[in-house]
């Protein structure tokens, strides 16, 4: 019995933290409309921050960002310069896999993101393998992108482990002209 209470009331906030999902169809309508292949395809800077679960930020990061598109697939080129003066560097491939639905792979994303672009945002889902003091966690991304403009693009994604949020990231994209 004393295993119970605590496993029952595990469960149910993890069921709890599932059924506040938006769906990206609720911004169809949204103007700009995404066209992904088209914003993700040349040079874009972005400034962004890592918070944990209690609002602090904890890194802030600079990211220089270089696409291209063959046809159907394109490469996204991330080079990660953090506020402690440490680098990164991630390469992302995407793939069109029918309307408004695209995969993607990188070498520190664990199996394969699924994105689902509607109006002007765009759903990326995906397990993240990141490293925190010399080990290397599995994270739950929930990544929401939002076209402002024709060159402003804003990042949210909210990170999970065993259903339970750990924190936050924060991005704004500005295209390069």
């Amino acid at each position: 019995m004393k295993i119970f209470k605590p496993l029952l009331a595990l469960c149910c906030a993890v069921l709890i933290a599932g059924c506040g999902t938006v769906e990206p169809s609720r911004y169809a309508d949204q103007k700009p409309t995404l066209d992904l292949q088209q914003y993700f395809n040349g040079t874009l800077d972005a400034q962004g921050m890592f918070q944990d679960r209690s609002g602090e930020v904890i890194k802030r990061f600079g990211v220089v960002m270089v696409g291209s598109w063959k046809g159907d697939v394109g490469t996204l080129d991330e080079s990660f310069t953090y506020s402690d003066g440490t680098k990164e560097k991630r390469v992302w491939t995407l793939t069109k896999t029918g309307p408004g639905t695209y995969t993607g792979t990188a070498g520190d994303v664990v199996g394969v993101a699924q994105g689902v672009v509607a109006g002007n945002a765009l759903r990326w889902t995906y397990v993240l393998a990141l490293p925190v003091d010399g080990k290397v966690i599995n994270v739950t991304m929930e990544d929401w992108m939002y076209l402002m403009d024709d060159r402003v693009m804003l990042n949210r994604a909210a990170m999970s482990k065993f259903g339970f949020h750990v924190g936050d990231v924060t991005l704004s994209f500005t295209k390069r002209p």
